[in-house]
């Protein structure tokens, strides 16, 4: 087995992802990433698709400073840039934006337009599966937004698991909150909020794969809508 930098195999990285995610299921979200915060250190990300930026409130409050990663995938909507520009104005993070490695238009060129269309599988593996994987080597944990209430593949969600395709621990910290209990941070700690939620997008993404939900859909029905696809693949 090959030790990382920090001295921790993958081995013992995923014992004591399994462990945690044990001992800290009842666990508030700030204890979850003070406690990933102090185990993992420079070694720790919080990855952010800036919907909200409820989780890089609570890891810079666990972690001052702490890494903030934002996919930019050249299809955001403007709204979704603003939200990343203004975090990184306000809160005490370090912005780091990934990019893919070919721009829309060096895509376009290679695979043909409007790739999204056609093969959406693909160009979320290009535009965000890969870029993810790059950027997070440094990393042994990152920690994401997911929630169990927010669809059927996201209901088992651990608030600290192992991600076997990357070979990380993956923290999950708000994993048992409710729609209610992510509005009621936001009031409480008047945590910035992408603008689209106020225009009838309950889960945002890429411009041309996202619309806004209908009236009793789950938040992520305007994903991909009309397609089976219901995940770009950085979380399954």
């Amino acid at each position: 087995m090959t030790a990382l930098r920090n001295g921790r195999t993958k081995d013992e990285l995923k014992s004591l992802a399994e462990r945690a995610g044990r001992d800290l299921e009842e666990a508030s979200a700030l204890d979850i990433l003070t406690w990933a915060a102090e185990t993992f250190g420079p070694r720790f990300c919080v990855t952010s698709s800036m919907e909200d930026a409820v989780v890089a409130h609570l890891a810079s409050r666990a972690h001052p400073g702490v890494d903030v990663v934002f996919l930019d995938t050249g299809y955001h909507f403007p709204e979704t840039v603003g939200t990343r520009d203004a975090v990184g104005a306000v809160m005490d993070v370090n912005l780091i934006t990934l990019t893919p490695r070919q721009s829309v238009e060096e895509q376009d060129a290679e695979y043909g337009p409007r790739l999204h269309d056609r093969d959406p599988d693909l160009c979320c593996a290009l535009r965000k599966v890969r870029p993810l994987e790059e950027g997070l080597t440094a990393y042994d944990a990152w920690a994401t937004g997911l929630r169990r209430d927010e669809s059927p593949t996201r209901a088992a969600t651990p608030v600290v698991g192992w991600d076997e395709k990357r070979q990380k621990v993956k923290v999950s910290p708000i994993a048992r909150w409710t729609q209610a209990d992510v509005d009621a941070y936001v009031a409480e700690h008047g945590v910035l909020t992408n603008p689209l939620l106020m225009d009838g997008y309950a889960s945002v993404g890429c411009a041309p794969c996202t619309r806004r939900v209908l009236e009793g859909e789950d938040a992520r029905a305007g994903r991909w809508a009309g397609r089976a696809k219901t995940e770009c693949g950085l979380h399954g």
